[in-house]
């Protein structure tokens, strides 16, 4: 219950987020975050509930793994308060949180009934890294696809609602980067400690782990989003806005081939 009503919150952030945006101010007019601290808290508190219930961390499981990735998506939102006007990545990535925990209950958060063979403190660290580094993915990828509505409003001159709800080129490119190389070291991290443990404990390269690849895959695509703003040609501004975008979508579409090839009791990675 305490769940879903962590998605109504979120809804009602996102309608609000609505209203800012047809109504096309900036300013005082900003979105407000409480809406979704409200949302945030809540979602703590069904987490809390869980772990309490269950004596385990929502980590594995098709559900309660999505439900944790919302939560972290609406927190990296609120860390996106901190930059001004940073806030408004919300018009991207609370329809992404919203999803996510839609479909977390849609499938049940509840323990998958089977223990992991890659449990413990290992896990915890490699499951949490990773989550968080697929959220300075979200935070990238929702920067780039703003900014370069941001650049196409500004080519065109118009300057209507969308521009002025949209941040500054700069604000965004700097959300944009940041998101880019937190991801980017999360991973690093995440994949180190999940090679470590499968090299230790099951004396493998986890070669046959499909969520190793998904992980290898990932990383791959968060540094080559980095590298592409060091290129030669064009700007590099919006030439990272473009390959971060990609580098979401990819991410994306390989957790979804990962979700239909893995076993269901497979944590986040």
């Amino acid at each position: 219950m305490i769940h879903l009503f962590a998605l109504l919150l979120y809804n009602a952030a996102f309608l609000l987020w609505l209203r800012t945006l047809l109504g096309g101010g900036r300013g005082r007019d900003a979105p407000p975050a409480w809406a979704t601290a409200a949302g945030v808290a809540a979602h703590v508190v069904a987490f809390s509930a869980y772990a309490a219930e269950f004596r385990e961390l929502p980590l594995v499981g098709l559900g309660p793994s999505l439900s944790m990735l919302a939560l972290l998506v609406t927190i990296g939102l609120l860390g996106a308060v901190v930059v001004r006007e940073g806030e408004r990545v919300g018009i991207v990535l609370l329809p992404l949180a919203i999803i996510l925990q839609a479909i977390a209950l849609a499938v049940g958060i509840r323990p998958s009934g089977t223990d992991p063979d890659f449990q413990g403190g290992w896990f915890i660290l490699h499951a949490g890294l990773g989550l968080a580094g697929v959220v300075g993915i979200a935070l990238a990828g929702a920067s780039g696809g703003l900014y370069l509505a941001q650049f196409r409003e500004l080519k065109a001159r118009r300057m209507g609602r969308l521009f002025y709800f949209l941040p500054p080129l700069a604000t965004l490119d700097r959300l944009g980067r940041v998101g880019s190389h937190v991801g980017f070291v999360f991973l690093t991290v995440s994949l180190a400690l999940g090679w470590a443990w499968t090299v230790r404990f099951r004396g493998t390269f986890g070669q046959e782990d499909v969520e190793m690849w998904w992980g290898l895959f990932s990383w791959l695509a968060v540094l080559t989003a980095i590298l592409t703003r060091a290129a030669r040609g064009g700007t590099p501004e919006r030439r990272a806005a473009l390959a971060n975008s990609v580098a979401f979508l990819l991410v994306v579409a390989g957790y979804v081939v990962l979700r239909v090839t893995a076993h269901p009791e497979a944590g986040f990675l």
